[in-house]
């Protein structure tokens, strides 16, 4: 891979939307919508030969369905980016303006970041999202996508380029702005890693094994985002059945998401009574992994068509990210043991307390050290689309510069504006 050549094309495009209104940069998106809708039928059968590849390399099915495209997700493809152009442009946003004593004008206003890398595995509408969110705000992007979707993410980009360079377009298409690197070797991501001056920030959007290596390699700016080891903690005072209906959600919609939970934490006062009902809510379907307490609860509940559903936890199984149909149960005490466990275990990405009593959600809320904590709702919201952003680049789980779902703004930074007529500083 030519990172120079593909960098300097890509500061072209990058140079190219810095001057461009928002407007012009909706005429834009706006074709490449139509061009994948016109693609459609080409998109999916280039990710159809990758689902087949998949599952003849023995991919689990959890991970398949990340990878795989129907009508229904091109679909959600095609509303993100239309929720997207809805959008507010950031760019040239005033955040603050002041006037010095000796009478220069300030203005910090919002600017791209630049080039924007992402490393990302299985899910090709990724692909699209990443695009359109970089595009919106100004940014080109370099996607690096896993050899599972290459079929897929080619087709994508191909209809994305074929629409910025449309007559649909009205010239206003910077085709210049997005590309995806060939995707030949694992040497690709030390490039893009490496590219100091050419790159101006990197995110790894995937499972833990990616996101670790891209934080430890990298000389570039990295903005890292979430492996989910998310938990799920049900208090004392919970309405029950809403904490089967929260498990049940948060573990099975979609297992192989980072917004899944990892851990149902349950409080002692109430496992009696609520580990059977989750035995009979989630056993025929999960497997569940238990400490000591739980287990000797639960195994009692179990039903041949379980299957072997309910089995002893080891240490490892807690803050382990299984991106499958797997749980682990573990007993607490109160909130404040919940809470502990919770930040020594988790990947600071999302966590849920269920529970009637608001003193305990304060303290769950407060405490909790993680880009998104909710009450008495499902983890799974965790996404730019629910928050209304459209789309996101992926889950910040850091704290410098964005955290949480990163929508337009993430991609934007600051500069100062200042306007004098002729000032020095004595």
């Amino acid at each position: 891979m030519d990172i120079k050549n593909i960098c300097k094309g890509l500061r072209t495009g990058n140079q190219k939307l810095a001057l461009q209104t928002a407007s012009q940069k909706n005429i834009a998106l706006n074709a490449v919508i139509n061009s994948i809708e016109k693609n459609r039928q080409q998109i999916l059968e280039a990710n159809n030969k990758d689902v087949e590849a998949a599952r003849a390399k023995g991919m689990s099915q959890a991970l398949v369905e990340r990878l795989a495209l129907d009508d229904k997700k091109i679909n959600g493809i095609i509303e993100s980016i239309k929720i997207i152009i809805a959008q507010n442009d950031p760019v040239g946003e005033e955040i603050a303006g002041w006037k010095t004593p000796d009478g220069m004008t300030i203005r910090q206003v919002r600017v791209p970041l630049g080039i924007v890398a992402i490393i990302y595995e299985s899910r090709p509408n990724v692909t699209a999202d990443a695009f359109s969110l970089a595009y919106k705000s100004g940014n080109a992007i370099l996607l690096r996508g896993s050899s599972s979707a290459l079929t897929s993410n080619k087709a994508l980009v191909s209809a994305i380029k074929e629409g910025l360079s449309s007559q649909e377009a009205q010239g206003f298409g910077v085709p210049e702005a997005i590309e995806l690197a060939p995707c030949e070797n694992h040497d690709e991501v030390e490039e893009i890693l490496s590219a100091v001056g050419l790159i101006d920030v990197a995110l790894p959007r995937g499972g833990a094994k990616l996101i670790n290596m891209v934080v430890e390699k990298a000389k570039v700016p990295v903005i890292q985002t979430g492996a989910g080891v998310c938990h799920l903690y049900v208090d004392g005072t919970a309405d029950l059945e809403n904490a089967c209906e929260i498990a049940y959600n948060a573990k099975t919609q979609r297992p192989g998401a980072c917004n899944a939970i990892e851990c149902i934490l349950v409080n002692r006062k109430i496992i009696n009574e609520f580990l059977p009902m989750l035995v009979e809510k989630l056993a025929g379907k999960v497997e569940l992994r238990c400490d000591k307490e739980s287990y000797e609860i639960m195994k009692k509940c179990e039903k041949p068509e379980y299957n072997k559903k309910i089995i002893p936890a080891n240490e490892e199984d807690f803050g382990f990210e299984f991106l499958d149909f797997i749980c682990a149960v573990k007993v607490v005490s109160d909130v404040e043991e919940a809470v502990d466990f919770i930040n020594t275990h988790n990947t600071k990405h999302s966590e849920c307390i269920v529970t009637n009593d608001r003193n305990n959600a304060r303290i769950f809320q407060a405490k909790v050290d993680a880009a998104c904590v909710y009450v008495n709702s499902s983890t799974r919201f965790t996404d730019g689309g629910e928050f209304g952003f459209g789309a996101e680049l992926g889950i910040s789980t850091q704290k410098l510069h964005a955290r949480g779902p990163m929508g337009i703004k993430a991609l934007t930074t600051t500069k100062y504006l200042i306007d004098g007529d002729g000032q020095i500083r004595r």
